[in-house]
């Protein structure tokens, strides 16, 4: 089976670029740059597959796993039991995907499927939210928000732009990352340094990834930052980072609502990632309101007997 596997890098973009979006998937992994943000965090790789699909090999506490197939749909069972045979017959282990995206696993019936177990995991579905509301924050749901934004702009009326960024502004970046990451100390959850790594990695490659970066600067002073992609397919917007100085009220009300108006003003939807199981985090996103979620899956191949 020729799979040739390789890490993913900057440079691969053009030529993995048209095998995104050619199938529905609202989750964040339906766009090059996640991929690329989380590369070293989960060790990932890839391999076209007859110039037709992308198949993905990664790595989590030492286990391979896969994930779904970037394809068209109609090709998806194809490529789908192309990767078991995979795992089967070239690694000799059972398959495994994390993060399928419900519409994959409906489309292929995984949950009918007496090969399969499919969990939902339940702690990393993504929140989807309607991008009109999310760039006016009109009506009763979303009230405090707008005050919290209202009160940013009137206090610090003046002193504060909105901006677009790009690679130029790496420096000033890397100095708002650290200081944000110095203000979280010693007791952060791992995945937070590869996170602050992977950022390091986009804005060194910045102009081959061709994101869509903006900044809140107060007293010429950047205190807030965003990354974002585009899925055209489903007309979203997914914000992959958003840190802001949590000391300043409506700052991350501001940077939230003026990157959907300025850099995707006729977006329908808006993924805003997922909340890891983190109550906190589950407490920010659910404020705002979702219209919906889009959910994510364990498959685990049952029954796998290894060769000797």
């Amino acid at each position: 089976m020729d799979l040739n596997f390789k890490k993913v890098e900057a440079s691969d973009l053009e030529s993995l670029k048209p095998f995104f979006c050619l199938r529905p998937n609202k989750t964040c992994d339906s766009v090059f740059l996640d991929s690329f943000l989380w590369r070293e965090y989960y060790k990932v790789r890839f391999a076209i597959s007859d110039d037709k699909a992308i198949q993905w090999l990664m790595e989590d506490e030492g286990v391979l796993h896969s994930a779904m197939p970037m394809c068209r749909e109609e090709d998806l069972p194809h490529y789908f039991y192309e990767m078991v045979d995979y795992f089967n017959q070239v690694l000799n282990k059972p398959f495994k995907i994390y993060l399928a995206d419900e519409e994959a696993v409906e489309y292929l019936h995984l949950k009918e499927s007496p090969d399969f177990d499919v969990v939902e995991q339940e702690d990393l579905k993504d929140y989807l939210y309607l991008g009109e509301a999310m760039r006016t924050l009109s009506g009763k749901k979303l009230h405090k928000k707008k005050n919290h934004l209202n009160a940013f702009m009137k206090e610090y009326e003046g002193r504060y732009e909105y901006r677009r960024l790009c690679c130029q502004d790496r420096d000033v970046i890397w100095d708002f990352l650290d200081r944000w990451r110095q203000d979280k100390g010693e007791d952060v959850e791992e995945h937070l340094d590869y996170e602050v790594e992977g950022i390091h990695e986009i804005l060194k490659h910045c102009c081959e990834l061709q994101v869509r970066m903006a900044g809140v600067f107060i007293d010429g002073k950047l205190e807030a930052f965003t990354i974002g992609s585009f899925n055209p397919l489903e007309n979203m917007a997914i914000i992959h980072i958003e840190k802001a100085n949590a000391q300043i009220r409506g700052l991350y009300q501001f940077i939230n609502q003026q990157f959907l108006v300025n850099e995707f003003p006729d977006a329908e939807l808006v993924n805003r990632e997922d909340d890891l199981g983190q109550e906190g985090l589950r407490k920010a996103k659910m404020s705002y309101n979702p219209y919906g979620f889009a959910r994510k899956y364990l498959i685990m191949q049952k029954n796998f007997v290894p060769k000797p």
